[in-house]
């Protein structure tokens, strides 16, 4: 179903909640908030972003914002959570995240006997010399079998 079209008013007070993609909890942690509220206060600079009061949650956010032009409220959005989501996904990234167990390939391979029934999918690999077991990529999910969780 296609959305409504949006409407810019300039002067119009707007009430914005914005949820982190797939309901995930990308902003439970103070510095994850503090990079989202540093990239506001960048789209008030760049943008001329007016904003009146703001909340960041663990999976959402609520802005209370006044449109002063155009294409003010969706570059000011764009901006803030595309810069957002970049640096949660850099982060998220990194060699230690993805791995269960780091050793020599022998540890590794009795690690993987072990926990082999417990997670399908995970892989043995080797790069610069050092052998890890990781497990597939997989995202956080707010669900818990079909039912949500709240």
């Amino acid at each position: 179903m296609a959305r409504a079209n949006r409407h810019y008013i300039p002067g119009c007070f707007w009430h914005i909640t914005h949820r982190c993609h797939k309901q995930e909890f990308l902003l439970k942690f103070e510095k994850d908030r503090l990079r989202w509220r540093y990239w506001l206060f960048e789209a008030k600079k760049r943008y001329g972003l007016c904003v009146l009061n703001y909340i960041a949650t663990s999976n959402h956010i609520h802005m209370l914002v006044v449109d002063t032009g155009e294409d003010v409220i969706p570059q000011s959005l764009q901006l803030i959570a595309g810069r957002t989501a970049q640096e949660y996904k850099s982060k998220r990234q990194s060699f230690w995240s993805e791995s269960v167990a780091v050793g020599d390939e022998r540890f590794i391979q009795n690690i993987q006997q072990e926990l082999s029934g417990r997670i399908p999918g995970r892989s043995i690999v080797s790069e610069n010399g050092t052998t890890s077991l990781q497990e597939p990529q997989s995202s956080y999910s707010t669900l818990l079998g079909g039912k949500r969780a709240f």
